[in-house]
């Protein structure tokens, strides 16, 4: 994996790449989002969404890798804030995202506060309490004890609520994202993306293999298993298409279009929301064809 100096990953077009910290010249696209369109899975550059869109299936307009690791939607918008100066004319930003927002839901308002919680945040506040505690040089045993915020018998919240939230700080940080990028003129369009689990109840041999793996020494259903249905997963579809409407941002589910495509023999994800080098072939394709890219 080799990312520039900002840290956004080298895409990779037929004869040349790019990032965003040393973008190609005239407009270009944005692919953001998440670890999934940053790449966790691909095993090169050369093999990430970004790259088999420049380099193959929407080649047209050359492909920026604009995505961060564990970001959550707000994270996302930060990083357009932050770097929108170094681009060039923006032609297409999509957004391939929406697990993250709604995998955090379960945490307490504590922690999700008011833009939305991220990944090891109660680590995070958990040592900005401890440091807390020593700079008032209270006296030993006055510190942070096991459930002093009140988190750790924490109930999470009912699905429904965890989607309107989940789809209520997606709606607020899009509707930022047009103010941000409205200057460029640049079309906006949201995908969410597809978890493993919301494109097939069954996958191939080596995701049963993986998955099981993954699952002994991880707790991924006591954590998402809610999430992680059909149905679940149509629900939270639905009520972002609605609210994507809504803002004239034009939506699309991946999970559908990409059960569709394929049979219980293609190897997709070398975990449940990550892709294999052959997982995001097809889903680049899937990706340009729906949306009418060339």
């Amino acid at each position: 994996m080799n990312t520039d100096r900002l840290g956004f990953r080298i895409s990779h077009g037929a004869t040349t790449r790019g990032s965003v910290e040393n973008p190609p010249q005239g407009p270009v696209r944005l692919l953001a989002g998440s670890s999934t369109p940053f790449g966790i899975g691909a095993t090169s550059d050369a093999a990430t969404m970004a790259s088999r869109l420049w380099s193959r299936y929407a080649p047209s307009v050359p492909w920026l890798n604009f995505a961060g690791r564990s970001h959550n939607s707000m994270q996302e918008l930060l990083l357009f804030l932050m770097h929108r100066e170094l681009l060039p004319e923006v032609e297409e930003i999509v957004v391939f995202s929406g697990l993250n927002d709604l995998a955090l839901s379960r945490l307490p308002d504590a922690q999700r506060g008011d833009h939305g919680a991220f990944f090891n945040c109660g680590e995070y506040f958990d040592q900005m309490e401890e440091l807390r505690v020593r700079h008032r040089k209270q006296k030993r045993g006055f510190g942070r004890r096991p459930g002093a915020n009140g988190t750790d018998h924490h109930t999470v919240p009912p699905l429904a609520d965890r989607i309107e939230y989940a789809v209520d700080l997606t709606t607020r940080h899009l509707a930022a994202l047009q103010l941000l990028a409205a200057p460029t003129g640049a079309r906006i369009t949201y995908v969410l993306q597809p978890l493993a689990t919301w494109v097939r109840e069954s996958g191939s041999p080596e995701e049963k293999a993986v998955f099981g793996e993954l699952d002994e020494v991880s707790n991924f259903w006591e954590l998402y298993g809610d999430i992680a249905t059909m149905e679940s997963g149509r629900r939270y579809a639905e009520a972002l298409r609605t609210a994507c409407e809504a803002q004239n941002v034009r939506f699309l589910d991946m999970s559908p279009v990409l059960a569709e495509a394929v049979t219980v023999n293609d190897w997709l994800y070398v975990d449940r929301a990550h892709f294999t080098d052959h997982g995001t072939e097809i889903v680049s394709g899937l990706l340009a064809d729906s949306l009418g890219l060339s």
